[in-house]
């Protein structure tokens, strides 16, 4: 068994070395000589001298962290699930493993490289135990230049379902089938329209209908521009840090999940998630969120309803986080938007559809911070977050 072990490790040594590489942008061509004697900190130290990056004593203390987890990770495959168990449990209020939240660490390429040879062989049921590990392997696979060096992850998961205010309380929308029937629908009342406008007589030819001359409508003014723009403000939205405290199943719906979430007030406040296809209960406890607080309460399948958790999703919905408050962000603080003020609505009114107006112009960037039309949400530790880049957010 020696031999094969001491394989295996050097083999991780050669593949934390080529990738370190690649994210440090150096000459693919440098010659590193990785051998059996050397172990994974004196080889960062050897690669890291050849970048020219800063020795930063403080940044290296966590990076001998994560080097020391990849150093001792196993080989057995069973030791190898129960060490990334733990590590999923890391990754529960964690973008990255170091750094900003939108940039992977020189740790994050270390361990990547480590147990990704452990993660690609898991089943699809052992994926969905590793939540957080799924979704962190992800975001790294895509943030960095690796070219063939990793065999790509494939994540398989159902279609986000979100929850919206709605003119009786909340109520579920599924993006999908949503998109599908307003396409449908367009085409239809193009169709009748043409219809109405033209016919065919019995020779084949085309006859226009006469129809009343109807009035040219009036350009709206630049108060009416500047008060529908008001309407659609992100202002209106009383978006909070918080922190959930509890979360459980829901007791009569298995796609929907009960958190009980702290955001500064007296009581806690109860919100009903679509999240139970993403996460499991513990993964979200003592976990921080953003959240909405204005909407209009409502009953979820009997289980009342009284705010909004904002989270990230990829484009055809197969990955989903909530969005991630920085680590200095206060608890019940209201995330701002640089050059917007305004006071939110004591409560969005679901007649005026204002909260789908606004969620259009949700996203993250490139680099993964949540904005509005480009402004990121902001707290008094710095930018909100979430670890999947160009994501709508709902």
């Amino acid at each position: 068994m020696a031999p094969i072990d001491e394989s295996i490790t050097l083999k991780r040594k050669q593949v934390i070395a080529s990738a370190l590489v690649k994210h440090l942008s150096l000459d693919p061509g440098t010659s590193l000589g990785v051998s059996g004697k050397d172990d994974i900190m004196s080889l960062y130290t050897k690669i890291l001298k050849s970048s020219g990056k800063p020795f930063l004593q403080k940044e290296n203390e966590e990076v001998m962290k994560w080097i020391e987890f990849a150093e001792s990770f196993p080989v057995d495959c069973q030791a190898c699930l129960d060490a990334l168990t733990g590590f999923n449990q890391d990754l529960a209020q964690k973008s990255i493993l170091l750094g900003n939240g939108t940039t992977p660490s020189d740790a994050d390429v270390i361990v990547f490289s480590v147990i990704h040879s452990s993660v690609i062989g898991l089943s699809h049921l052992e994926r969905e135990k590793l939540t957080h590990v799924m979704r962190w392997m992800d975001y790294i696979q895509h943030k960095e230049e690796f070219a063939h060096l990793f065999e790509k992850i494939l994540l398989k998961k159902p279609a986000f379902e979100f929850l919206l205010q709605g003119t009786k309380g909340m109520a579920k929308v599924e993006v999908d089938s949503n998109a599908k029937k307003t396409l449908e629908s367009t085409k239809n009342t193009e169709k009748s329209e043409a219809d109405k406008s033209t016919k065919k007589n019995v020779a084949g030819k085309k006859v226009t209908e006469n129809k009343e001359a109807v009035p040219e409508k009036k350009k709206p003014s630049e108060k009416e521009r500047a008060e529908k723009d008001k309407e659609l403000s992100v202002s209106l939205l009383n978006i909070q840090v918080g922190l959930i405290r509890k979360a459980s199943k829901h007791p009569s719906a298995d796609s929907l999940l009960v958190e009980e979430i702290d955001v500064g007030d007296a009581k806690l406040r109860q919100v009903v998630s679509g999240l139970a296809k993403y996460c499991s209960p513990d993964e979200l406890t003592n976990r921080r969120v953003v959240l909405i607080t204005n909407v209009k309460p409502g009953k979820l399948r009997d289980v009342m309803s009284e705010g909004l958790v904002l989270c990230a999703s990829n484009e055809d919905h197969s990955v989903v986080e909530p969005l991630l408050p920085p680590e200095g962000a206060k608890i019940g603080e209201r995330v701002s938007f640089s050059g917007i003020d305004g006071k939110p609505e004591d409560v969005l009114n679901p007649k005026k559809k204002q909260l789908e107006k606004i969620t259009l112009n949700l996203f993250t960037d490139d680099k993964g911070v949540a904005t509005f039309k480009g402004i990121p949400f902001m707290t008094s530790g710095g930018p909100c977050t979430s670890s999947i880049p160009k994501a709508s957010i709902k």
